[in-house]
């Protein structure tokens, strides 16, 4: 009787924890929407992978291009979020050194420019929890830089059925990055059982965002590209900007430092520095508002909703799993909307094949009800972009773009994540990028290389089977999506 009262209490205090930590108040600060804002000079990046006819393979990168640029002309401060900040990869392809080249360029301007503001956010993934040590991040220490690794202890719960008895048996024993003895799934590097431990708690700071001084005002990068030598081959996107939506970016990058327990010393600075600036104003016509969180969701949703006959949605996603966006969806097309939807078909991870959950059963679920879908053609790389564009029958068109895949993770406050919506005129440049990069991604047909994407019958999936681990693994949170 004893062990059963003992079973019982144990049992009851496991589910008491996994409510709590799924559903108790999020930090201050996170879920932040931004005010809607005039932007100035906005520009949409993209990365292209493109496979030729001899084998080779062709990157049209921008991204971190561009980043890489920022950082070199700023002279004041920068602030940057990665989610993978690290060199792992496939070892049998050639990839570009995007970790070695951003923790470079950082440490140069520091050396340079001594007194400069220098903040990088990242996710403890990246050590592996703690079990390892980051060559990239001891560099960046090593040099002065300040280096938050973001505490995600605080934030819900996406995996309750293990958090519960993570939070009760294992986070006390914190981790030691160099009493290594497990063969490490994630790097070279020995690792501890407690990283193992801590793997399927399923969370993440997956935000990919960078702040610079650029001359007299600030520039921003909001994007689905991370400083990682293993993601240097995939597609994506990102906008960079200026204006009043700066201070925004900033800010919502503070609450996840208040949130880690860093100093907010430099955040508080330099958003005092914005607020008395003087700084062109930008155009009415172009608006902006920085969304994180299940801020993104609300904001895809009501862009979904608003949507009527004659008009479009355009969406090229990673991951696609959210039930009330797949329902969403599904009333446009009954309202006579043009959707195409250009969705990975999830069958590569760094060297290892995946079984095309969840895109292929939701392919198939939203092609079933009429929505065109065509799958990236991807060869070991990732259609990783993240993006929803809404082409209206008044002459605009809006965006939505950054880190959130459409996933319960990371739309239901549980991940931390960043993007920005974007209203433009359709003949503004980032609406003509916006609209080439998707139609080209499209069509059938490419110049000079394979077809960037193939019909919905050559990955299309009938599995009940996987379509029932889907919804299960989407409800749970028992899944890396």
């Amino acid at each position: 009787m004893t062990m059963k009262l003992v079973a019982c209490i144990l049992l009851l205090v496991l589910i008491a924890l996994g409510a709590w930590h799924a559903y108790k108040p999020l930090p201050e600060g996170i879920r932040y929407t931004g005010n809607a804002a005039p932007v100035l000079s906005p520009r949409l990046l993209t990365d292209i992978t493109r496979h030729l006819p001899n084998g080779e393979t062709q990157l049209d990168h921008e991204i971190f291009d561009e980043a890489l640029r920022l950082i070199a002309q700023a002279e004041q401060f920068i602030l940057i979020d990665m989610f993978l900040y690290n060199s792992t990869g496939a070892e049998s392809v050639e990839l570009r050194p995007l970790a070695h080249q951003l923790t470079t360029a950082l440490v140069k301007k520091k050396q340079a420019i001594p007194d400069i503001d220098i903040v990088v956010i990242s996710d403890p993934l990246n050590t592996f929890y703690g079990g390892t040590r980051s060559p990239e991040f001891e560099a960046l220490k090593n040099a002065g830089i300040e280096l938050i690794v973001t505490n995600l202890k605080p934030l819900r719960d996406s995996n309750p059925a293990w958090s519960a008895v993570w939070r009760l048996c294992c986070q006390w024993f914190g981790n030691n990055p160099d009493g290594g003895w497990l063969p490490n799934a994630l790097g070279t590097e020995q690792t501890t059982l407690r990283s193992y431990l801590a793997l399927p708690n399923f969370k993440a700071n997956h935000r990919k965002v960078l702040v610079a001084d650029s001359g007299d005002q600030f520039r921003a990068l909001i994007t689905s590209a991370n400083p990682h030598d293993g993601s240097s081959r995939h597609s994506n996107i990102g906008l960079m900007f200026s204006g009043p939506a700066i201070k925004d970016v900033i800010q919502s990058e503070r609450a996840v430092a208040h949130m880690s327990g860093a100093s907010t010393q430099t955040f508080d600075h330099w958003l005092n520095e914005i607020a008395t600036a003087k700084s062109p104003e930008p155009a009415s016509s172009e608006t902006i508002k920085l969304l994180t969180e299940s801020a993104i969701r609300d904001q895809a949703l009501d862009m979904i909703a608003r949507s009527q006959s004659g008009e479009a949605l355009d969406i090229a996603m990673f991951y696609f799993s959210h039930r009330p966006i797949i329902e969403a969806l599904k009333a446009a097309q009954r309202r006579g909307v043009a959707i195409r939807l250009l969705l990975d078909a999830n069958k590569d991870a760094f060297g290892h094949e995946k079984n095309g959950i969840p895109n292929r059963p939701v392919g198939r679920e939203l092609h079933q009800a009429g929505v065109a879908v065509r799958w990236c053609n991807t060869q070991g790389e990732q259609c990783h972009s993240k993006l929803l564009t809404y082409t209206r029958n008044d002459g605009q068109l809006e965006l939505l773009l950054g880190s959130a895949n459409f996933t319960r993770r990371n739309l239901d406050d549980l991940n931390l994540e960043s993007n920005v919506w974007l209203r433009v005129p359709n003949g503004h440049p980032v609406a003509r990028k916006a609209s080439e990069y998707f139609d080209q991604h499209w069509a059938n047909e490419q110049a000079n290389s394979a077809p960037l994407s193939l019909p919905y019958s050559d990955w299309a999936d009938n599995s009940r089977l996987k379509y029932w681990q889907y919804r299960v693994m989407e409800a749970t949170g028992l899944s890396t999506f």
